[in-house]
Formats: structure tokens, C-alpha cells, sequence
């Protein structure tokens, strides 16, 4: 395919009410085909007393109930593997990525690689370049982002998660012109460049970063931009479907690509807001391998119909303003309560405990605090729980604290997020 189909102004740029009858004719289409071929979704719309018949248009989504993030590892433990999501048996996928629950995310269908090829895309990234990719491979970003990078014809370098002063080496030998994976990481390597007697400027060529998984600060992505030269257009997505959004050179916000339809709803009700409103990000694929209705990300959010700058029509989310219900994202990875209660219970010498994601030399830092109800050994406790931490939720805390008796009070919440993006 050439590339440049991955800037096509013939659908990207098209006027709006042309968009909205290109969205409604697939989403009639995906909504039928999702129930004649996903029993998940079948058995949801006739729970909601629902015929396909009865979804014309993007308004008439609000009768579909929304499937929860939280809930996947549920319906795949009661309908294994996939939990009736999936359209295809496992032995025609491409690929199966295990992440922590565990959930069993399938490859996706060319579209979905489309997508995230159409992201890079805007982000800068062309044929030629070379790119290391350190979105460690045990999760489904690094293949997703792989598959992109194959169909735009870059020369991957898969460097996989830490390991700093590897990647300098390699980010040097080879003269590397792009990096993937979260900014935090980026700037360790960056630190990591002088200590190593080499200079920045003189000795590497990276000039573009497509950062995700967690939030960059300004002051951080500035000092990208104004002390190495380096520009990081952000993308946003999630395990179940990709990319969700990426920016392009304007920096206003990220871009739905076509091969998703995107809804802000009011939490609770589901209730379609208007551009502006800050609600939860609520997103239908085209994808036919997994076809997903109205899955919730928990992001919240508002958009915008407004053309771009940039000439694209496409609806832009606004960033993202934080989470409904009680989850985290640290690391590029959600942390659940129930992760973490899981985790806590087989040490029965833990009366209570609060997990608090923190920020500290632009890294999110994970203290569990427990309070206890007989004297233990903190050593050997706090190994306990970093293991059990690891198993269930893939990312390593970075300190257990033994909480003074009454500190941690009963109706705390159980994940706090101290983080600060401004």
C-alpha cells in the first residue's frame, strides 16, 4: 500500500455531513454483523430488547448498553477465551497478547493496523526512518505500534522496556531517528546520554518521539522541544482496540480516525453529550475479528466537530480529563481495586491499605501503604506484596509503607492518584 493512503483527504478531510452518513452506513453494518457473529453482543442487545434493525444512526447507539473494560476478564472467565467477543476461532489469529486479569486480547484486522499506521503517520514518522520501539512486547501497544510501523515501511529497532544505557548504545550506533514508548523512559535515556560521555546534539539524530501509555507534563514535553530539538505529538488508546487518537502537527487535541466511532456520554446513563461536555470516551470499532459496541474506556474527556487547522473533519477529543469509577493508569498499564485486594488478602496480617500512584522525576512512583493488624516482619511482608503486586497487576511498586494504626481511614479509597499534569 503507499503510504500517503495514510493521509487520504478524500475521507479525512470530507465535510461534515457527508461523515456523519459514512459513520451511520458503518455503523449499521458493524452492529449487524457483531450480532450475527459475536454471542457477547447478540446476547447483550436481546437482553436490551434491541433488533439490529432499530440502529440507523449514531443517536440510536444510546439504546446499546455499554460494555465495561472492567468486566472483559469476567465474561472471558464465564465464556472462555474470548468471552463471545471474538468472531474468528483462536487458530486464525495472528497473534494472542495475555495481559494482567488475565485478558486475552486478539489481533485486530487490517483496519485496526490502518489506524495506528495513519497515527505514525501524523505524528511524523515516513519511510526510512529508523525507530526504536520500547514498549516492552508482553503487551499489546508494542504489536499494535509494530504492525503500524511494517505499513508505513520504517525500520523498526525492537528494543523492548529499560535497560538504559542499551538503548543509548543502540539509539547511537545506529543513528536512530524515532522512539516509541512512554515519556518518562525518554527522558531517563536522555539523562543517561551525558553520563555516558557522549552529547545529544553532536552524537544522535533523534528529532521525533511519539510518547503515550501516561501523561507527559508541559514543562516535560517542553523540554523535549526547546532542549534536544525533539517534537512528541501524543496518540491515545487502549488494549481492547488501538489507537483511539492521535494529534497532528497542530497539537489540538487527538484526531478519531475513521475506522472508530466516538462518543462523549454522561457517566451512568450513557447519554450522548454535547461537543465540549466532559464525559466518559465511548468507542465502537469497525473491526469485524472484535466487534465491541459501545466499550467504555473510562476515559473522560470532551471533543470537538470543528475542522482542524490541518484540514481533517475528523472528531478530536480534547484530552484526557481523568477516569470514571476508581481505576488508574500508571506506567501505560490500569490498575484495578480488585487487583490490588486480591494481592493484599493472602497477606492476612494487613488490617487495611491504600495504593498511591505518585510522580517523581517525571516517573510514576506506586507506594502501597497496609496498615496492620499484628507485628510482622516488614521485610519479608513487603517482598510478599511486590511479588504478588507484579504477578497481578504486571508493574513493580516501589515501596511498601507500614501505615501508623488508624491512618489509613475505613472509607478511603483504595487507589489515590497524586499526580499533577500541570
Amino acid at each position: 500500500m503507499n503510504t500517503h493512503s495514510f493521509y487520504d483527504p478524500t475521507l479525512e478531510t470530507m465535510p461534515l455531513a457527508e461523515k456523519r452518513d459514512y459513520f451511520n452506513h458503518r455503523l449499521e453494518r458493524i452492529v449487524r454483523f457483531a450480532y450475527e457473529h459475536a454471542p457477547a453482543m447478540k446476547e447483550k442487545l436481546d437482553k436490551a430488547g434491541i433488533a439490529p434493525a432499530a440502529i440507523r444512526m449514531d443517536k440510536d447507539l444510546e439504546k446499546i448498553p455499554i460494555t465495561r473494560k472492567e468486566d472483559l476478564p469476567k465474561f472471558q472467565k464465564a465464556n472462555p477465551p474470548f468471552g463471545g467477543f471474538v468472531t474468528v476461532p483462536p487458530e486464525r489469529l495472528e497473534w494472542i497478547i495475555v495481559n494482567p486479569g488475565p485478558l486475552y486480547v486478539p489481533s485486530h484486522t487490517e483496519e485496526c493496523y490502518q489506524a495506528t499506521a495513519k497515527a505514525l503517520y501524523a505524528g511524523g514518522f515516513r519511510p526510512g526512518h529508523l525507530v526504536v520501539n520500547t514498549f516492552g512486547y508482553n503487551y499489546h501497544a508494542a504489536w499494535l505500534i509494530t504492525e503500524g510501523l511494517r505499513r508505513l515501511k520504517v525500520t523498526l529497532i525492537p528494543t523492548g522496556a529499560g535497560n538504559t544505557e542499551f538503548q543509548v548504545q543502540v539509539m547511537h550506533d545506529l543513528k536512530v531517528n524515532g522512539f516509541l514508548g512512554t515519556p518518562s523512559f525518554l527522558n531517563n535515556i536522555l539523562k543517561k546520554i551525558p553520563e555516558m560521555g557522549l552529547d545529544f546534539h553532536r552524537d544522535f539524530a533523534l528529532r521525533i518521539a511519539m510518547v503515550g501509555g501516561e501523561p507527559a507534563s508541559p514543562a516535560l514535553k517542553k523540554s523535549f522541544k526547546d532542549d534536544y530539538g525533539i517534537g512528541t505529538p501524543d496518540f491515545y488508546g487502549n488494549t481492547e482496540v488501538g489507537t483511539l487518537g492521535f494529534e497532528c502537527e497542530h497539537k489540538t487535541g487527538f484526531h478519531v480516525p475513521e475506522e472508530i466511532f466516538t462518543e462523549v456520554v454522561e457517566p451512568g446513563t450513557g447519554k450522548q453529550l454535547a461537543p465540549g461536555q466532559v464525559g466518559e470516551v465511548v468507542v465502537t470499532p469497525f473491526y469485524e475479528i472484535y466487534p465491541v459496541l459501545r466499550l467504555g474506556t473510562g476515559d473522560l474527556s470532551a471533543y470537538t466537530d470543528e475542522t482542524c487547522p490541518c484540514g481533517r473533519t475528523s472528531r478530536r477529543l480534547l484530552g484526557i480529563r481523568g477516569r470514571v469509577g476508581d481505576a488508574i493508569r500508571a506506567r501505560a498499564i490500569f490498575i484495578f481495586p480488585h487487583q490490588v485486594q486480591a494481592v493484599v488478602s493472602r497477606s492476612p496480617q494487613v488490617s487495611r491499605h491504600q495504593l498511591v500512584v505518585s510522580r517523581v522525576n517525571e516517573r510514576d512512583y506506586l507506594t502501597l501503604k497496609v496498615e496492620l493488624r499484628v507485628p510482622v516482619s516488614q521485610e519479608s511482608l513487603s517482598a510478599a506484596l511486590i511479588q504478588g503486586f507484579q504477578e497481578a497487576c504486571g508493574l513493580k511498586l516501589d515501596k511498601v509503607e507500614i501505615a501508623a494504626p488508624g491512618s489509613i481511614p475505613e472509607t478511603a479509597k483504595a487507589l489515590v492518584d497524586e499526580r499533577k499534569w500541570e
